[in-house]
């Protein structure tokens, strides 16, 4: 049985790819453009810096045309199993600023993203939680649980769709 914190999202896929393969997939710039953030939505000037320290700034256009932006904050990297990272939501120039759908959401979320392979497959496990939030900030954040859940889902099904072709 996972030990689970109570303000903490943990999200659990299996990829049909090597460890090493989805490893790069997080770790590239041209990769994350590929399939990173929610399905329908264009990534758009992004940069990435990966290495403990480094950072990866991105917009995500929706299809009316309007932008978002986010950036990851990179902790620790342990290639090929582990990525630690702080996500945000940003300004165009890369300064943390609050959820535009949501002003209760929490400005900084620790992630922590575990690689393990098994016969050729790999399972990711993701395990993300506020961090610097207030206990309003906190529920928030739980309160969206689900949604995350649903958002990642799609996301992670590009990322499936994106390893199809590298392999």
């Amino acid at each position: 049985m996972e030990n689970k914190k109570v303000n903490e999202l943990v999200i659990t896929r299996t990829f049909n790819a090597p460890r090493a393969l989805v490893f790069k997939a997080f770790s590239d710039r041209e990769a994350l453009d590929k399939w990173w953030g929610p399905a329908g939505m264009e990534m758009y000037g992004s940069k990435l810096d990966f290495r403990p320290g480094g950072t990866y700034h991105y917009g995500m256009k929706t299809p009316d045309g309007n932008i978002m932006w986010g950036k990851f904050n990179y902790l620790e990297i342990n290639e090929p199993e582990q990525i630690v990272f702080i996500s945000s939501f940003s300004d165009e120039d890369g300064n943390i600023a609050r959820a535009p759908f949501f002003d209760k959401f929490p400005l900084e979320i620790k992630n922590t993203l575990t690689l393990t392979e098994n016969a050729g497959k790999t399972t990711l496990t993701l395990r993300g939680g506020p961090i610097n939030a207030t206990k309003e900030e906190e529920d928030a954040y739980m309160g969206m649980i689900s949604g995350m859940e649903q958002g990642f889902g799609g996301t992670f099904d590009q990322l499936e769709e994106y390893l199809k072709t590298q392999l």
